[in-house]
């Protein structure tokens, strides 16, 4: 079970001041044809979160967007690289996850972000350092047994054998969401088809125009 983190415990800086950018971002918006959004796509390891957000971002750059995906594995490489996968460090790594996205919202992008994310509570926490309504949880909800028969990276053979603790689904607690903007079952539906759930449910709320759905 995750806990809130104190955000005073995480200002350690001091003599800091925010300064407001000579662009604002409804300018950017503007520029761009649409609104900000963070698309917050949740689910087990090997759900099909990173294909399906990669598919999301690719209809929506064909569609005049301007986008970027935020995937679980990359931001490993650099960012959080010096985070592990116990409880603590999930937390800390969905903490600055959700700043990098607020960054990317005020640069007015729809930005997709790809992590497990298995607490409820740390969701909620990103929800609240963005403007209501820009926050777009999409749970990708896909069976544990499904997707230890897709096993893409071997994760689980190995979670299952014991190589791997803290490993979501197996020895970790994942969190599914109860109430999320965009559900997608993929056992009965194509990667585009899910894609497509997340593009329409974006333009039905009014983030963009097009002139029907995709």
């Amino acid at each position: 079970m995750s806990t809130y983190i104190e955000m005073d415990s995480l200002d350690k800086s001091t003599d800091v001041v925010w300064h407001q950018a000579s662009v604002l971002r409804n300018e950017r918006e503007l520029s761009n044809g649409h609104n900000g959004a963070v698309l917050w796509f949740t689910g087990l390891s090997g759900s099909g979160k990173s294909t399906i957000a990669n598919a999301v971002d690719r209809m929506l750059h064909e569609l005049g967007c301007t986008t970027y995906v935020l995937d679980g594995d990359n931001v490993r490489h650099g960012l959080n690289g010096d985070l592990s996968f116990s409880d603590s460090d999930r937390i800390e790594n969905i903490r600055r996850i959700g700043e990098v996205s607020k960054l990317f919202l005020d640069a007015g992008l729809i930005v997709s972000t790809a992590f497990i994310s298995p607490f409820q509570a740390d969701r909620e926490l990103v929800r609240t350092l963005l403007p209501k309504g820009q926050f777009i949880e999409v749970f990708i909800d896909t069976p544990l047994e499904v997707c230890e028969q897709r096993d893409p990276k071997g994760l689980y053979k190995k979670a299952r054998a014991g190589e791997i603790k803290h490993f979501t689904g197996i020895d970790s607690a994942y969190e599914a969401p109860a109430s999320a903007e965009v559900h997608i079952t993929t056992e009965d539906h194509t990667i585009e088809e899910c894609a497509k759930q997340v593009v329409n449910f974006l333009h039905s709320s009014g983030f963009f125009a097009i002139k029907k759905p995709v």
